[in-house]
């Protein structure tokens, strides 16, 4: 494309389409929370690179209702800028996920989406979801 030749950037936005470009895993510890009371666990995220360019990176962690990302219950969705992820480069980064008086019994999925930005945060390339269960005895 002739608007990424005018910026100084060539065009990867094809080659990024194609494969999914990231790699998600997450690991809760402790692994469950408990209803009817305050509890917390720490989700640990680690986001690899899994394409051949430098990235622009962040993630969005949408949580159900009945568990939040503050001990108020209140904060369902938290946006995490990773920042560049190099080739192959994998960062790990920790959310707290929070019951209160109010959360039931069961298991709670998490949607996890990241995404591969152009110049800013602004303007997405590609993007991939996960979904990870949060167990509440």
């Amino acid at each position: 494309m002739k608007l990424f030749s005018l910026f100084g950037k060539k065009d990867v936005s094809a080659e990024l389409s194609k494969q999914a470009p990231y790699r998600i895993m997450t690991e809760l510890v402790p692994y469950k929370l408990y209803a009817n009371r305050k509890s917390s666990v720490m989700m640990l995220i680690k986001v690899k690179n899994m394409t051949n360019e430098p990235l622009l990176s962040s993630i969005v962690i949408e949580l159900p209702k009945g568990i939040s990302f503050d001990e108020m219950g209140l904060a369902n969705t938290k946006e995490i800028r990773i920042g560049e992820l190099a080739p192959n480069e994998e960062k790990e980064l920790r959310a707290d996920i929070y019951s209160n008086s109010g959360t039931e019994k069961g298991e709670y999925t998490l949607v996890l989406t990241a995404f591969a930005h152009y110049r800013d945060y602004g303007h997405v390339l590609n993007a991939m979801k996960k979904r990870s269960i949060v167990e509440v005895v």
